[in-house]
């Protein structure tokens, strides 16, 4: 299970990693552009600091357990962005972007998964 359980948490950081630099690295213009049309209900700050959220998450589910520092903190970041896909999901819901759901959704369920997980019979 912990095997199982680091092959999510990796493709969860690796999958938040690229969104949230993606956010940081693109004016809000192009990424509305590009299909993201959520941005348009955001401030550029806002969209800014969802993406350095999802970053922080990502260094969060891997950083900790790899130096064995720390280690609550890989839940606590699953939490956090389980906690950010909830919010995501609503905001999609809104706009009636069901693919995007969708994804909020399988996300949000990976990332309580391993939380729930870490926080319980498979801590570090």
């Amino acid at each position: 299970m912990n095997i199982t359980l680091w092959i999510i948490t990796a493709i969860l950081a690796l999958l938040f990693l690229a969104a949230g630099s993606m956010k940081l690295a693109q004016p809000k213009a192009k990424l509305a552009a590009a299909g993201q049309g959520w941005v348009e209900d955001f401030s550029d700050d806002t969209v800014k600091r969802i993406g350095t959220v999802e970053i922080l998450g990502a260094v969060g589910l891997i950083l900790p357990a790899l130096l064995n520092i720390a280690t609550f903190l890989v839940p606590a970041a699953a939490t956090g962005l389980a906690l950010l896909m909830a919010g995501a999901a609503i905001t999609h819901a809104r706009r009636n972007e069901k693919p995007n759901v969708i994804i909020n959704i399988v996300l949000g369920i990976l990332a309580a998964g391993v939380a729930v997980a870490r926080f319980g019979p498979f801590s570090f």
